[in-house]
């Protein structure tokens, strides 16, 4: 398997990687995974402890997954979704429009397929700013989003994002969006506490909900302007990891309601059950406009995504062929056979073995063993939603400063964490714990005793 590595070093680049360092580097070289594992090609065996960086939710080598994969070959792998339809696309959108809407019935919805997280942002925006228009809404062109945002890489995707990380080389290619607070309470501006050991800032400060009354403000003055916000539900990812108090989406959903301003939600990495609920926009019964999917769609199997647009937006596209109203937008693999068919096969597990019961099962005892954490000096922070843990570091525990973005902190930990049995990765200097669905007591204990382990051998107590 050295000539993997070799080949790599000489004709690989691979994302959001500094190739230098890299190329310089062992690299961990995976070759067969199983469950909540993975092995390397030295035999060397890690619990995949960022879910094959968020996608994965039942496990490798998933039977129910892996047979309807190959029952899908036995017919066929791809065909054209542009003047055709096949018989699993339709299918897969009627369960998902079923889970999504919690209806037998979702009269009204549409499912728009394509390929990663980003190409279903991308899709979203562009159904937005297309439908306003032939609507007749011309002036309400503008996008709100929070900061620090992050909904992926294609230029729509990253105007609505606001990552000086991410994004930050590509701003004249940007077009302008509005920029809102984040609703991060850990280093909220607004009545902040005293950092307070062993307690969620979420809850250990009193709230009078300045961040709604931010949006609230930057909505009101954009007035008939405004067209759309969008928003991570509850967890923004690569945002830095922050956790939104719960109530925060409810009352920002009533504000847009009340102003005509459509609610976008990008459930890439909370959908399909890793909050806790089959989409983190169920857990406060917000029904927005638009919804972005991507990462475990399929369960970590295939690239595949969908954008979901309500019965509003979709009727602005209706109209006679001469009437351009067309939505031009489109994928060679719209609507792929083999994703459908694997994504089917991931929802159902979604509704049996890995009900939403099992995984806030999982996510009790994730929370339980993350509190150690709280006993080292440099953390200043441990927030947990469903199955999603995260660990932020900081320099000095009172007063919340941050490492030098140079010590490369949190990534530092986690390539110790490898010497341990864990692959993860950080968002900056959080840690991040969100291991399959199908991961054991023991393996989830074994995970969170390798992190802390590396992280006492990066920042020594």
């Amino acid at each position: 398997m050295s000539d993997a590595k070799e080949h790599d070093r000489r004709h690989v680049w691979h994302p959001f990687t500094q190739m230098r360092a890299w190329d310089a580097g062992d690299p961990v070289v995976i070759v067969e995974g199983e469950g909540a594992l993975l092995r390397d090609a030295e035999g060397r065996v890690y619990l995949d402890g960022n879910s094959s960086i968020w996608t994965n939710l039942h496990g490798h080598r998933r039977a129910e997954l892996d047979d309807a994969i190959r029952a899908q070959l036995g017919r066929v792998a791809h065909t054209s979704f542009l003047g055709l339809t096949n018989d699993v696309a339709p299918e897969f959108a009627r369960e998902l429009l079923q889970a999504f809407t919690r209806s037998d019935e979702p009269e009204g919805w549409r499912v728009f397929f394509s390929d990663d997280g980003s190409t279903a942002v991308e899709a979203g925006v562009k159904m937005i700013h297309q439908a306003r228009q032939q609507r007749g809404e011309t002036e309400r062109t503008v996008f709100f989003s929070l900061a620090a945002g992050y909904h992926g890489d294609t230029v729509g995707a990253m105007s609505v994002g606001h990552s000086a990380v991410f994004h930050g080389a590509y701003r004249g290619l940007m077009f302008p969006t509005r920029e809102v607070m984040q609703p991060a309470c850990y280093r909220c501006p607004h009545n902040r506490a005293q950092p307070e050991r062993g307690v969620d800032a979420r809850v250990s400060r009193k709230c009078a909900w300045e961040c709604v009354g931010e949006v609230e403000r930057a909505l009101d003055a954009a007035g008939g302007t405004a067209s759309a916000f969008v928003v991570e539900p509850r967890v923004q990812g690569a945002g830095s990891m922050s956790m939104h108090p719960h109530g925060w989406l409810a009352r920002v959903a009533e504000l847009c309601r009340a102003r005509g301003v459509w609610l976008m939600l990008d459930e890439v990495m909370t959908g399909f059950g890793r909050t806790g609920a089959m989409f983190a926009a169920h857990h406060e019964d917000v029904v927005p406009d638009v919804v972005a999917l991507g990462k475990g769609i399929t369960g970590g199997y295939l690239p595949l995504a969908a954008t979901i647009a309500s019965a509003e937006i979709f009727a602005a596209f209706l109209g006679e062929f001469a009437e351009m109203k067309t939505f031009f937008h489109g994928h060679s693999y719209s609507g792929n056979q083999l994703g459908c068919a694997v994504a089917r096969a991931s929802l159902r597990l979604l509704h049996g073995g890995h009900s939403m019961e099992h995984v806030r099962g999982r996510a009790a005892v994730l929370e339980k063993l993350a509190q150690r954490f709280w006993r080292h000096p440099n953390v200043g922070d441990v927030r947990c939603e469903g199955m999603i843990c995260a660990v932020e570091l900081v320099e000095d525990f009172a007063t919340r400063s941050r490492f030098p973005f140079a010590q490369r902190t949190g990534h530092r930990v986690c390539e110790a964490a490898r010497a341990h049995g864990l692959l993860t990765r950080c968002v900056g200097d959080m840690l991040v714990l969100m291991p399959p669905y199908c991961v054991t007591d023991d393996q989830l204990a074994k995970a969170a005793d390798a992190l802390w382990r590396a992280l006492g051998e990066i920042l020594p107590l």
